[in-house]
């Protein structure tokens, strides 16, 4: 039997900058349906669990993942790292995929690469955000159910237990990390939700792009922004990472 390879894409109604962004309506669908839709044509998969909370706002995303027929867990608001432990254990996940549920551009073809990329090598943990080359927005990481249980049980900052993975790729003497990296830097494009110019961004994208059926790539969307460069001007000068490096600050006042 093979490792059991299983995307968990975390979501949830509550977000400090644009609350109820993964049910907002993209080309007549909510931002997760696509996310959801666009994870499920990656080829290396054997599931796919949605991770969201036990708040009320958050069964409408329970009931979507029911409606598409994948699976879902609802566990701890803010220990993230939490969340995806208790659904890893539950499904039995040998081999963990995060995905955020506000990358309703994220490519299959990005995460079957960073998949192979993990299997065909010792590591813990590979991910595409420790030296950014992709566009913010199709990130994408793999690792470990021994490495998500040791950082469950180690990491103790709010930002570690918040966003997952920050314990595991802060101890490479612990773990065995690498980074997946694109042939040419595009980092600094930004395909992910934070804001409401991205949602009109990722909107102009699918207006365009988008035809019911079928899924469109990463190498679509360059070739769209070639030939419409005035599009990226929509969403530009938004800091990357913005939510992670305001917990680090929330670390710095709690201890």
């Amino acid at each position: 039997m093979g490792k059991k390879i299983v995307a968990i894409i975390q979501a949830r109604m509550g977000s400090t900058r644009l609350s109820g962004k993964v049910m907002m309506d993209i080309v007549r669908k909510p931002m997760l349906w696509h996310v959801i839709n666009r994870v499920k044509h990656a080829k290396r998969l054997d599931d796919i669990v949605i991770a969201t909370t036990t708040l009320n706002e958050d069964k409408q995303i329970l009931e979507l993942a029911s409606e598409m027929g994948v699976r879902s867990y609802a566990g701890s608001e803010d220990d993230v790292l939490d969340r995806y432990y208790q659904a890893a254990i539950i499904y039995k996940v040998d081999v963990i995929v995060r995905i955020t549920a506000d990358c309703p551009l994220i490519d299959p073809t990005v995460i079957d690469r960073a998949i192979e990329f993990y299997l065909n090598h010792d590591f813990d943990y590979v991910g595409t955000g420790i030296k950014p080359t992709y566009p913010d927005g199709l990130d994408t990481e793999v690792f470990s159910f021994s490495a998500l249980e040791r950082a469950w049980k180690e990491a103790t900052l709010a930002s570690e237990r918040e966003h997952v993975t920050p314990y595991i790729r802060k101890n490479p003497q612990i773990f065995n990390i690498k980074s997946l990296e694109n042939d040419e830097d595009l980092s600094y494009m930004r395909w992910t939700v934070d804001e409401e110019r991205d949602l009109k961004f990722v909107r102009e994208i699918y207006k365009r792009l988008y035809k019911e059926g079928k899924i469109f790539y990463m190498e679509d969307i360059l070739n769209l922004l070639k030939k419409h460069p005035e599009l990226m001007d929509i969403n530009k000068g938004i800091i990357r990472n913005e939510g992670y490096l305001k917990s680090i600050k929330e670390d710095r006042i709690k201890t």
